[in-house]
């Protein structure tokens, strides 16, 4: 049986500031993100299971995706936990905002490489995470491979 690559595209409003950037986006300021999600696997050839000739669900690759990303960071505001951003934190979390502190500088490169790593630990073992591409504006994006972090 064939290999085969399934995508499915996220879309997510969220916010985020990078500290010690020499540019506009040390500025707090949001991106409507494009995530998409490539997986590979062999479709199911059991012909008595309901998902017969499908490598995953895409309604069960949604919930993961969903649950792990889209819920947690729409409408969020991210900030490196490590900068005094935390202060700006604090401030929004008190007055009801949905604030995000991160390990990391909540770049799209870095943002990919995290949410790889979130998504590949729920996947049915037969499926490998392939790829994600995450879209901050119409013209740049960042991608992360497998075959890239062997």
């Amino acid at each position: 049986m064939s290999n085969i690559r399934i995508t499915k595209q996220f879309t997510f409003e969220t916010g985020h500031a990078l500290y010690g950037y020499d540019g506009k986006c040390k500025n707090v300021h949001g991106h409507s993100y494009k995530l998409s999600v490539t997986v590979i696997g062999t479709p199911i050839t059991d012909k008595t299971n309901v998902k017969y000739g499908m490598v995953i669900d895409f309604g069960d690759l949604k919930k993961i995706v969903k649950r792990e990303i889209v819920d947690v960071f729409d409408h969020a505001t991210v900030f490196n936990k490590n900068t005094p951003h935390v202060e700006l934190a604090n401030e929004l979390e008190q007055r009801g905002h949905n604030v995000l502190l991160v390990d990391y500088q909540p770049t799209s490169e870095m943002m990919v490489i995290d949410f790889a790593q979130k998504i590949k630990q729920y996947l049915p073992t037969h499926i490998a995470l392939h790829s994600l591409r995450l879209q901050e504006t119409e013209s740049s994006f960042a991608e992360w491979y497998a075959s890239d972090n062997l």
